[in-house]
């Protein structure tokens, strides 16, 4: 690697902000490369959720592996920026309550249940009543619930902003409006080209731009990874007393995420809608309605802000980390609904397999080598 080449990191978001975290502490010069502003996008309204066993489904044992020991590695993820940067993120232990409220979906809510017991997941089962006294908002329709007690959450836009702060305190650069239009490969560097016309070589290439991935143009071989945009809405409400959630609450159509300021995130849809920016009626409505069915308190509540994001989904909607077969390309993108939660465990691997030289058995299932790849 060249000392006097800089990585580029191609995306100013959660991935590609906590991986220039990882290297540049360590001395490596870097350069992130956002298309508009940092963290503006699916990094930005995300719910900030840190889960496993609530988030994965059926035929994800590997991304639930992944997810858990992301887990294992947020406390001292968090201590660390947290130190570096001076900021808090709100980062705690709320435990996750998954609610059915009608006798189908407690019958849905047990079959992943016994999934989840079968796959040794720290899960309990919650009747009713018992849900209520954990969780008093909940509403009294609810029959059922399952308790994930290991789940966290973080303030997400917190946390982007403090991973900004710690680059830039270890002399790491970030540039905004840097729109990646190509990249430029050759025999003796590797490059990118920005829309602007502008050609920077580094030593290596991180490709973290998310949702926006294959729009990229000229990769090795002529092929890119396979990234579609899955259209999130998402709302921010600010609580006001009597209401308190002590837990995320999770449903069917919705999920509520509790801020310890008094803000409550409240999403999100999931629309095979493409770049579509436009907020919808049915989206909003959906959502609201999803969480009134849980806590019918939340329709009292304030509405600060409502937003879109494109989460970044792969085929089989699971991470891409590696590289590419460009030894120079290394890829961290795809990483769909878990980018916060994953955002510790990848940041670690690709400092490991970046600066060291390591292969990481933790992320190996996620190589990019998978039939991911399209013309």
């Amino acid at each position: 690697m060249s000392a006097s080449k800089p990585i580029l990191i191609v995306g100013g978001g959660v991935i590609g902000l906590s991986i220039a975290w990882r290297l540049v502490r360590r001395g490596q010069p870097v350069v992130v490369l956002e298309r508009d502003r940092v963290g503006q996008h699916a990094s930005r309204v995300a719910a900030g959720m840190l889960a496993a066993a609530a988030e994965v489904g059926y035929e994800e044992p590997e991304l639930y592996q992944l997810c858990r020991a992301s887990l294992q590695a947020w406390p001292g993820f968090a201590a660390e920026l947290e130190a570096e940067s001076g900021l808090d993120l709100d980062y705690r232990s709320f435990g996750t309550l998954v609610v059915a409220d009608d006798r189908d979906a407690a019958a849905a809510l047990r079959r992943g249940y016994a999934f989840q017991q079968a796959q040794g997941y720290p899960v309990q089962w919650l009747s009713g009543a018992e849900a209520l006294d954990l969780e008093p908002m909940l509403s009294p329709r609810i029959v059922a619930a399952v308790s994930v007690p290991e789940d966290h959450a973080v303030d997400n836009r917190a946390l982007l902003t403090a991973l900004e702060k710690a680059i830039r305190k270890h002399g790491g650069q970030v540039r905004e409006g840097a729109q990646v239009e190509r990249l430029d490969t050759m025999p003796d560097a590797a490059a990118v080209v920005l829309a602007a016309g502008e050609r920077l070589e580094g030593s290596r290439i991180v490709m973290a731009a998310g949702a926006w991935t294959s729009e990229i143009k000229d990769w090795p071989g002529g092929t890119a990874p396979s990234i579609r945009p899955v259209k999130g809405q998402i709302l921010e409400l600010q609580t006001r007393p009597p209401f308190q959630l002590r837990h995320v609450v999770r449903g069917r159509k919705a999920y509520m995420v509790p801020r310890s300021d008094g803000r409550l995130i409240v999403g999100a849809t999931s629309e095979e809608m493409g770049f579509d920016p436009h907020l919808t009626v049915g989206g909003i409505h959906g959502i609201m309605d999803g969480a009134w069915e849980m806590v019918p308190g939340v329709l009292d509540q304030y509405l600060l802000s409502v937003d879109v994001g494109f989460r970044p989904a792969s085929r089989d909607h699971q991470p891409l980390i590696g590289f590419t077969a460009d030894p120079r390309i290394f890829l961290a993108t795809g990483h769909y609904r878990h980018g916060i939660v994953l955002s510790a465990v990848t940041a670690l691997a690709s400092e490991r397999m970046l600066l060291d030289g390591v292969r990481d058995e933790t992320v190996v299932f996620f190589d990019p080598s998978r039939r991911q790849t399209r013309s």
